[in-house]
């Protein structure tokens, strides 16, 4: 396998295995349960999340309460775990964390689910310990009432998914460079140190077990074969009936195309060049262009996709193998077949990496959705982006200069 991955474990130990249940549904958890389900990213959450809030009422009727206000409590969790938020948007405060936190108190002895890939992000046992006391006070101090799920896929599957994830956050680095900045470039932490915090997953496991113990702690391997086994999974644990769970069509959250990833790529390029305020990308980027682009444009069956290396998928299935090893010798319930984390995927084909080209439809809607942001919006202050009377001759010549040889070379 080719790889330089220091920072990966080598071998797993060799321990006692905890209980793996690959296929019959999982035991339900005692009555008056929180769940703690966080994430990590890229593993099932929107579609999980979209699932338990749609069925909340219905949840409510067989004793589990859906606590938070929305579908994704995402402000209470990135609050509690100190992270900023997206590029752009304001930063989260002790507020939405209390807000959740009453929302739980407040179904009592119910049984209760709470879901955020980002309490994966808990930035040490310090954190982790404050969630978890929280969450889990109520009618008497018991820490042992929260549980924690984890959910898993390969990294195969998660790389690319995450890496146009970041991109929408202002990423400008291509995919295969990425790869090599993740995965051959220690400490492997530029230009995304969260993403080995969140997928190395057997350290976020073994974090987790640190603080609530073992037999609090469920492990789920996602098999992406298998579409509605993670909505069965959930109602299995919290004691809900088979097929309340559906999934709810969202194409808000759907993936990038690589054509839409490399437009957008190239867009944060122009935007940090320009030096423009981030807020201007949270409103007229991220909130406008890539969100009336996701909802107007479904990617077609012949779109160009995001192709993992060879030696990236040999080196993430090594990983995942490393993983599996690990987490299986913490002692934690593992549900699915591990093995998934170590299968090396085939290679696509040719024709699935050819250069990708931007519908004009898509460009047009991805412009359409950031001047409608624009109209809406009041306008930013002078400083903040000069027009042409504004901008020094100097600079101008310059700029002028750049689109001049750009279009030259085109030609």
């Amino acid at each position: 396998m080719e790889t330089d991955c220091t920072h990966h474990d080598s071998a797993a130990p060799e321990a006692e295995t905890g209980e793996t249940v690959p296929k019959s549904a999982p035991t339900p958890l005692p009555p008056g349960t929180r769940l703690l389900h966080i994430g990590p990213h890229k593993t099932g959450t929107t579609s999980i999340q979209s699932a338990l809030f749609a069925a909340k009422d219905a949840m409510a009727g067989h004793g589990v309460d859906f606590p938070a206000h929305s579908r994704h409590p995402m402000e209470a969790a990135l609050a509690v775990c100190a992270r900023p938020g997206m590029m752009g948007d304001a930063k989260p405060t002790e507020r939405h964390w209390q807000r959740l936190v009453d929302a739980v108190h407040a179904t009592g002895r119910r049984t209760s689910v709470v879901s955020s890939e980002f309490f994966a992000d808990a930035p040490d046992d310090e954190a982790i310990a404050r969630i978890v006391d929280d969450l889990g006070r109520g009618q008497g101090r018991d820490q042992g009432r929260v549980h924690v799920l984890i959910t898993l896929r390969p990294l195969a599957k998660i790389m690319p998914s995450q890496w146009q994830q970041y991109v929408q956050n202002g990423l400008r680095m291509g995919y295969e460079d990425w790869l090599e900045h993740m995965l051959r470039k220690a400490p492997y932490e530029k230009p995304n140190p969260s993403f080995w915090r969140r997928h190395r997953h057997d350290r976020l496991v073994e974090r987790w077990v640190r603080v609530v113990g073992a037999e609090n702690v469920t492990v789920v391997v996602v098999d992406d074969r298998d579409r509605d086994g993670l909505m069965r999974t959930f109602e299995s644990l919290l004691g809900l009936p088979d097929g309340l769970l559906v999934p709810v069509p969202d194409t808000a959250n759907r993936s990038l195309t690589l054509a839409e990833t490399e437009m957008l790529r190239k867009l944060n390029r122009e935007f940090r060049g320009n030096g423009l305020p981030d807020e201007v990308y949270s409103r007229m980027v991220r909130g406008g262009a890539v969100m009336h682009m996701k909802n107007a444009c479904l990617p077609a069956p012949d779109d160009a996709r995001i192709t993992t290396p060879r030696w990236a998928l040999e080196a993430a299935a090594g990983i995942g193998a490393e993983m599996a090893g690990r987490i299986a010798a913490m002692g934690v319930r593992v549900l699915g077949d591990p093995a998934l984390l170590s299968v090396v995927p085939s290679v696509a084909s040719a024709e699935e990496t050819r250069t990708p080209r931007i519908d004009p439809e898509v460009a047009a809607h991805a412009l359409y959705g950031a001047l409608a942001v624009a109209a809406a919006t009041p306008a930013y202050p002078p400083a903040s982006v000069r027009s042409v009377h504004q901008t020094p001759s100097r600079e101008l010549v310059r700029v002028l200069g750049h689109r001049v040889l750009k279009r030259l070379k085109r030609a």
